[in-house]
């Protein structure tokens, strides 16, 4: 089934004393990248998070919040760092004396450097409460899913209306080409009776140089390609795989095809449907920005 990029999910799990939350968000980017933002005391888990949302995500960027919320029964925990408030003392003394300063040394001089005070936040051990943050995980992941689904449906279905029209516009530039030849034809042959003031023109002369301009605006292959590029691209949109780089890359393709007609054909009836079929494919372009 096709996929957004877009989404967002939450899940939630208790274990004892603590509640945790997880929720996901995510965003259009070119490549996968999972972005964690978990408490410090949390890190030992990074990987396992990510792996986790990796089995969920294909590609985008996608933002990984955890919340923690304690119990009543459970508190924080303050340490302190005596070996820096020693060394921060000493380096005190040192200033002193080599400034020639009277001043006395207090405690809370001390206290109030950096790192002398440091607040244990977990108040337990990360690898216990894994299960329940998984559980809670996967509850996100879940949610992502389904969200990113939801709407992946609703392109599926703007971008098949939008690849019906798209070959549309390609058949009414098939029937127009036999005509722009014949147009050419009539074109050139008034264009010399209005140099020459003469009514005879040289047949094979005027047969050649409508062959030649036949060859030089031929699109048929062009034509040919875009068909096949379209037809390619509405079952891409029934696979159930993640086809966003490769749509994208399919979309490249029949730009280059349709900048070739538009530039080979020497018609303002084509020009115009080119211009069209240019508009709704910068269109469909955008839907693709946003598939998985």
């Amino acid at each position: 089934m096709l996929r957004s990029m877009t989404g967002f999910g939450r899940g939630e799990a208790q274990y004892l004393e603590r509640r945790f939350t997880v929720e996901i968000k995510a965003v259009n980017h070119r490549y996968r990248e999972v972005v964690l933002r978990l408490p410090r005391y949390m890190a030992v888990l990074e990987d396992r998070v990510r792996k986790c949302v990796q089995e969920y995500v294909n590609r985008g960027r996608v933002d990984v919040y955890c919340l923690v919320e304690e119990g009543e029964k459970q508190g924080h925990t303050v340490k302190v760092d005596k070996t820096l408030a020693v060394a921060y003392y000493k380096a005190m003394n040192e200033i002193k004396d080599h400034l020639g300063l009277s001043d006395e040394i207090k405690m809370e001089h001390v206290l109030s450097q950096p790192g002398v005070f440091m607040v244990d936040e977990s108040g337990g051990d990360p690898e216990e409460w894994w299960p329940a943050i998984e559980r809670a995980l996967h509850e996100a992941c879940r949610g992502l899913v389904a969200m990113r689904e939801i709407e992946g449906a609703a392109l599926r279905a703007d971008l098949a209306e939008r690849v019906t029209r798209l070959a549309t516009l390609v058949e009414a530039i098939s029937v127009r080409v036999p005509g722009m030849v014949q147009n050419y034809q009539v074109r050139l042959h008034r264009r010399i009776e209005e140099l020459t003031r003469e009514p005879i023109v040289d047949p094979a002369r005027l047969a050649q140089e409508v062959a030649f301009f036949a060859e030089r605006v031929d699109v048929s292959e062009e034509l040919v390609r875009l068909l096949s590029h379209l037809a390619q691209l509405r079952g891409m949109l029934e696979a159930n795989e993640a086809v966003g780089r490769k749509l994208d890359f399919l979309i490249q393709e029949i730009i280059r095809e349709v900048n070739t007609v538009g530039s080979k054909a020497q018609d303002e009836f084509i020009a115009g449907l080119v211009v069209d079929f240019k508009s709704e494919l910068e269109k469909a372009r955008e839907l693709v920005q946003n598939i998985e």
